[in-house]
């Protein structure tokens, strides 16, 4: 597996051909449609733990496990070979995929989605990204670690079975430098001036004590959602305390997009260690399939966020 960067943006890449065995790439899509048909042989289900790679720890309930991690059977990155990135003839950049790679297998129920779960679930989930995201960036050579969640086939997922991620890796995400470096041009933190904006916009979406959910003004996918709280934190450690609070918005969010049938990924934007990024959530539904306009870095996007955040709110999309 490599780490290459393109040759004049500071966007890079995962050559990781490994991944080309994914189980999904063997399923019917079918299967994906009738969640018993995978049971039998999905390796997050109990019984099957045999099926998947070794444990690394678990949250138990009556005896048993409740919630699990692992290492990716079919990792992005891995702790082998090199974490310096090197330039050659000025445009040919590159390293090993440097860092880690881990599941959460967040229920033993298969056919339980996020959308189905309790705050409590959600909360304990949050837990596990904590403890895991600061073990990882005791790693030489890690410079960001990234919690996030894929839901739906067309969300990139390959096992039905209800699972987050975490990865590490060797470098900064393209968008995550842009937004750590960008936000504090001024001397003080935009994001928090975009709170105060938008939590009485028609973008907003819910807001409690500590944070505020909203439909960015430019929003890149239909429904697209940001979740941020309202001070100044930099991660998910910054505010452990709060973690049934964001379970609460996470789950608003998920059980309208439940009423969509949605696909979806959710990144959990903490800020880089050396940067004061303020963290935040992002969710992006995946119910339209991006052209030509959007490889180029401009978006398309049918659902103006007004009227997303009125779904969200419980209005009417006619």
């Amino acid at each position: 597996m490599e780490l290459r960067k393109d040759y004049v943006l500071d966007r890079f890449v995962f050559i990781a051909s490994n991944r080309a065995k994914r189980p999904r790439d063997f399923v019917r899509d079918d299967a994906f449609k009738d969640p018993k048909k995978s049971k039998e042989n999905c390796p997050f289900c109990p019984g099957n733990e045999h099926l998947a790679t070794g444990e690394i720890g678990r949250i138990e309930k009556d005896g048993d496990w409740d919630m699990r991690w692992i290492p990716n059977k079919f990792p992005i990155t891995e702790e082998k070979g090199n974490a310096n990135i090197n330039t050659e003839d000025n445009f040919f950049t590159f390293s090993d995929a440097f860092g880690k790679h881990e599941i959460i297998i967040e229920t033993r129920e298969h056919e339980k989605q996020l959308w189905d779960f309790e705050i409590e679930r959600i909360s304990n989930l949050l837990r596990i990204f904590n403890w895991r995201c600061k073990e990882m960036y005791k790693i030489p050579g890690v410079r960001y670690v990234l919690p996030f969640k894929n839901h739906g086939a067309d969300a990139g997922i390959s096992l039905i079975h209800s699972h987050s991620q975490i990865l590490s890796m060797n470098h900064i995400p393209k968008e995550v430098y842009e937004k750590a470096t960008k936000s504090n041009r001024y001397g003080s933190c935009e994001y928090c001036r975009i709170i105060d904006i938008e939590r009485d916009s028609l973008r907003s979406i819910l807001e409690t004590e500590n944070f505020i959910s909203f439909a960015p003004y430019a929003s890149i996918n239909n429904f697209q959602v940001a979740i941020f709280p309202k001070q100044h934190f930099r991660n998910l450690g910054e505010i452990e305390g709060m973690f049934d609070e964001l379970s609460h918005h996470i789950s608003f969010i998920a059980k309208k997009l439940k009423l969509l049938n949605a696909p979806f990924n959710i990144e959990f934007i903490q800020s880089p260690e050396e940067f004061n990024l303020h963290f935040h959530v992002e969710i992006h539904p995946r119910l339209s399939k991006w052209g030509g306009v959007e490889l180029t870095g401009s978006y398309v996007n049918v659902i103006p966020p007004e009227d997303a955040a009125n779904f969200y709110k419980g209005g009417s999309l006619d």
